[in-house]
This record gives C-alpha cells, structure tokens and sequence, in this order.
C-alpha cells in the first residue's frame, strides 16, 4: 500500500523536517496532496497557501505537479500513486471547471510532461496549476490587442518540461502564471533552468508578491493583487511595450 498525506498546504509546513528526513533522505514513495493551494479567501491568512512550491521543490527526489482541471487531477492522482518516490500534488480550494471526467482506465501522466495548449507567435504563457485557465483567458484578451499568445500548461514545477525552452527561445518572450509566492516559486524555477541552460530570454513573472494575503473573498484578493485576467492582460501588454487601457476586471 502507498500512503497517501491528504493536508493543506499551509499545514504541511510544519512537516518540512518529515518530509526532508523521513521521506525525501530515504526516498520513499509517499504522495503529498495539498489542498487549498493559493488564495483561499475566507479562511484567513494564516491558511493560505503560497509556499508549497518554494518549500518542497528544493528537496530532493521530490516531485512537484498540479492539475488544471478535475480531469487533469484524475490522471495526476494515478501518477502520485504509481511514482515510485515522494511526489506532490498541490490543489486549490472551490469548485471545478465541469469538465467531463473519465470513466477509465485512468492513465498516468510522464513526469516532467507538460501540454501545449495554444499557439501564438508573439509571447509564450506557461500557466501552472491553477493559473492555466487563467493564462488561457489572457491570451484571448491579448488576442483582441494584436497579440497572439503560445500557452503552455507546465503541469510539473520539478522537474520542469524542456519543451518550454523550445518555445521560450523560439518566441522570445515568456511570462509564467502561478498561484502562490513569486519568491523561490514556480517562475523562480523557470529562471533558473533558462540560467543555467544560458537561454537568455526575458521573463515576466505573474503570481503572489512578497506580501501576506490578508482575509477576504478570493475574486477581491486577486484584485488586490493584480491577479485578475484583465489585469495580467494590462501588466503584459505594459511588459511589451503595449499600453493599454486600464482595466477594472
């Protein structure tokens, strides 16, 4: 049997000297389920959970993965419970897309795997997890200023898919999408892999600066935070030398 750690993330970090010592040191196979990943709103600040990717992907053996969709979480659960070492999957609080699911069988996804899911030839958008229908939305709404926008589900944060330096270099222009801390996060990672394969491609990272999210509804945490698809279309466009008008979604 594979044990299976279902807690959210704000709670799994005070078991980050278990995970490192007793799971990551000896290489075992345990499956690491963080719900409420990212701005969980009325729950209040000490339970939002930004720190997941920072905290988990310095550790070795450890692989990290989040779903963009409750289709996409019925593959990845098959893959955590099939991968032989420590692996998590990061999830956020609320509500599906009401995609349709699978009856199976379920198949698993290669680690390190992501998807590209549209093509444009002016900027690359590599959504993470929960921010890949997002980054699906903001492409459509760049589309309507001039600009066509490749999007990229990362599905992985460690290891990350080398697809992303094809297109990174091909286009150019990268932003990546995530949703939780900028700070060590899912666009730290990107950087670092670009530096060290001396792919020198500009990087617009979007996701949760170096602030605490206080208590609030989700949609106004977002707001506050410039998270909105209106407003990352608007931070883009300013990033490209576009300048748009501004927006209030």
């Amino acid at each position: 049997m594979r044990p299976v750690a279902a807690i959210y993330s704000t709670f799994l970090q005070r078991a980050f000297d278990q995970i490192s010592h007793d799971v990551c040191t000896q290489n075992l196979p345990v499956f690491f389920c963080l719900d409420r990943a990212g701005i969980v709103g009325a729950d209040g600040p000490t339970h939002q959970g930004m720190y997941d990717i920072a905290y988990l992907r310095c550790l070795p053996n450890m692989v990290l993965m989040a779903p963009r969709d409750e289709a996409e979480l019925q593959r990845m659960l098959v893959t955590g419970i099939q991968h032989p070492g420590p692996i998590a999957m990061r999830y956020p609080r609320g509500n599906g897309y009401g995609v349709s699911l699978s009856q199976g069988p379920w198949q698993p996804i290669p680690i390190g795997q992501g998807e590209l899911l549209r093509e444009g030839g002016d900027v690359l958008l590599v959504g993470y997890g929960s921010m890949v229908y997002p980054a699906l939305q903001v492409a459509e709404l760049l589309s309507e200023h001039g600009v066509e926008a490749t999007v990229f589900d990362a599905r992985f944060a460690k290891p990350l898919d080398r697809e992303m330096l094809n297109l990174a270099e091909r286009l150019g222009k990268m932003v990546t999408l995530e949703e939780g801390c900028l700070m060590g996060g899912f666009g730290s990672a990107v950087l670092e892999l670009l530096a060290d394969e001396g792919l020198a491609v500009p990087v617009y990272r979007i996701g949760v600066p170096d602030v605490l999210v206080d208590h609030a509804a989700p949609d106004e945490s977002k707001t506050d935070l410039g998270l909105t698809s209106g407003q990352m279309r608007d931070r883009i466009l300013r990033w490209l030398g576009r300048v748009p008008a501004l927006s209030a979604v």
